[in-house]
Order: C-alpha cells, then structure tokens, then sequence
C-alpha cells in the first residue's frame, strides 16, 4: 500500500478561506478530528503543481521516504528537459536511472510524458472534470493508480473531497486517534471517510498532520 506523498514544498502556505471554513465545520461535526489542530499545531497548507510537473512528483516519491523522494526528485528535475513532456521523452534510460529513478518509475513517467504529448492525456480537461471522472483519467496511466490521481487532486487541484485509497499514514493516523488496535483496512478507511463528506480532504490532510505530529517525522508530506 502507498505512503503519504512526498515531494511537497517545505514552506507551508496560508490556509485558503474556503479550508479554514470547511475545516471549522468539520471540526464542530467530529470532536476526535477536532483534537488534532490545538495538539499539533497550525495545519501546513501544501499543495502541487497542477500539471505535469506535479503527477510527476507524485511517481517519483511513490512507495519511498520523504527523505529519498526529495533527492531522488532534486536530481531528476535538474535534467535537462524533464520537467516537459517533449524533453522527457528525449532523455536516455541511463540519464533517468542516474537520478535515481528505478526501472518501473522510468516506464511509469515516460507513459505519462508520451500520453501528454499525444493528448491521450490532457490534464487542462482533466482539471475540469469532476472528481471522479478526473481520477479515472489519471488512474489509467501506468503508474498512476487511484491512490496517485487522488493525491493529484487533493494537493494539485485542490479538491475539498478526495480521499487517498490504501494510504498507509491516514490508517495509521486513524488508529491512533480513535485508540484503535488495528489499522482500518483500506475498504474499512475508503467507508469510514463517508462520514467526513464533504470535506474528505480536509481530513485527510488533517489525519496526516496528526501522524507528523506523533511521530516526530518532518512536516515534508501532505
């Protein structure tokens, strides 16, 4: 199952006025998710880029540390030409595994990068489209699953109601705030988000917030 998201910027940003309304709101609704701001702090505001730039963070950090990611994408984004479509495709295997980029990831960015170009993928139309006919169209990349195109949404578009399937830190999240003895399952964590409609995002970001915050882990995810 995925991790958090990784490759976000370190800076936090201000809270938008719409989540701070959306986040008040859920609070007054669900007391255990009202606990998390007072104990852990203001909630970093993260967000993506909403194009190419930013699914491409979202394979390069999949399934590997914080720490990982962000060399991994520190390197990856200095070459020549990779943050566009067209450029990416003309770098060399080698080039891409020097960054750091394992086998698949190197498969997985240039099936995104020949789907941009070839407008199988346009991620302007993706943009307009609701939540999920946005996922669907990502998902089908490979390499971009559900949990990826959610993640897409929720730090790139910045949907108020995507909630991340399989996200190993929200179960964990979730367990620790409720005093849980077991991780909700993925089908049981996607079931118990219903209730946080419709500001599953909102939780989300504040489930991952928690986790930082019992943890210890730097506030470099979403």
């Amino acid at each position: 199952m995925p991790n958090s998201p990784s490759g976000l910027p370190a800076a936090p940003l201000l809270l938008p006025d719409w989540a701070e309304a959306g986040l008040i709101a859920l609070e007054a609704r669900h007391p255990d998710l009202a606990r998390i701001r007072p104990a852990a702090g203001p909630l970093p505001w993260r967000r993506r880029d909403p194009g190419f730039t930013g699914l491409l963070r979202t394979i390069c950090a999949q399934m590997i540390s914080n720490q990982a990611a962000g060399a991994i994408w520190a390197r990856f984004s200095a070459l020549p030409g990779a943050l566009t479509p067209a450029g990416l495709l003309l770098l060399e295997e080698d080039a891409l595994r020097g960054a750091g980029l394992s086998r698949p990831k190197v498969a997985h960015v240039r099936a995104l990068a020949a789907a941009c170009t070839s407008g199988a993928l346009d991620l302007d139309a993706v943009a307009r489209l609701p939540d999920a006919e946005a996922i669907a169209a990502i998902a089908c990349i490979p390499g971009l699953g559900p949990w990826s195109a959610s993640v897409h949404l929720l730090f790139g578009l910045q949907r108020p109601d995507v909630f991340p399937p399989g996200d190993v830190a929200l179960a964990a999240a979730l367990a620790s705030l409720r005093g849980l003895d077991v991780r909700p399952s993925p089908k049981a964590l996607v079931a118990l988000a219903e209730e946080w409609k419709p500001w599953r995002s909102l939780a989300a970001r504040l489930l991952w917030h928690h986790w930082r915050h019992v943890t210890g882990r730097e506030a470099g995810e979403g």
